[in-house]
């Protein structure tokens, strides 16, 4: 492993994925280098030949990391936890464990796929109404869930990849008008953790690909 070079993340500033992964090397401490993947110029840089040597799937977040390449975002956190050293991203109790996962997963794979650019390309006038659906569907399951594992944070009172999914997905419920207060226990959550630095810092009005009107 070479511990001595920097990672490499190939994303987009609004890429809900791709901030998944900057809040993991921001909550870890990790130094890294951003590629900017265009997910709307050229019709869509991701879709290049050059970018699908790099991402298959042709989807951000990409990273470069040890020597090897990986895409998925809770794939590259969990790597990043069993690699690297510093805040616990995954709580030690496998029960806790568990729970974590569980609301990454209803994130990652039950809310966010269906409400990705992608898709809403696909879908055309009617995207507003269908990202709405999907989203308010998504968090009226996720709402009682974290109202029986929730402390502090998602999954009592340590930040885990729990958190790290919550926020990005939040941010993109806004976006599409969704009223996030009929959810108090998400509303509740995110506004704690958007006091942090790792997810402040790594919001998508400050990186480097952010278009000058956007930025914050």
């Amino acid at each position: 492993m070479d511990s001595q070079t920097k990672p490499v993340l190939h994303g987009y500033f609004r890429s809900s994925c791709s901030w998944r992964v900057r809040i993991a090397f921001a909550l870890k401490g990790i130094e890294y280098d951003q590629v900017p993947v265009n997910l709307i110029k050229d019709g869509g840089q991701q879709l290049t030949g050059q970018y699908k040597e790099i991402n298959p799937m042709q989807q951000v977040p990409a990273v470069i990391i040890d020597g090897i390449t990986l895409s998925q975002s809770l794939a590259i956190i969990q790597y990043i936890e069993e690699t690297r050293p510093g805040r616990r991203l995954l709580p030690t109790d496998p029960k806790k464990r568990a729970q974590v996962r569980m609301i990454s997963d209803v994130i990652a794979s039950g809310i966010q796929p269906v409400q990705n650019l992608y898709v809403l390309q696909k879908i055309g006038a009617e995207k507003v109404p269908w990202a709405q659906h999907f989203i308010i569907r998504g968090f009226e399951a996720l709402e009682p869930l974290l109202k029986q594992t929730a402390g502090k944070y998602c999954v009592g009172d340590e930040i885990s990849m729990a958190d790290i999914c919550l926020v990005p997905q939040v941010y993109n419920a806004e976006r599409f008008k969704v009223d996030v207060s009929q959810f108090p226990t998400i509303k509740r959550l995110n506004q704690t953790l958007m006091e942090i630095e790792a997810f402040k810092g790594s919001h998508p009005s400050c990186q480097p690909d952010t278009p000058f009107d956007l930025r914050s």
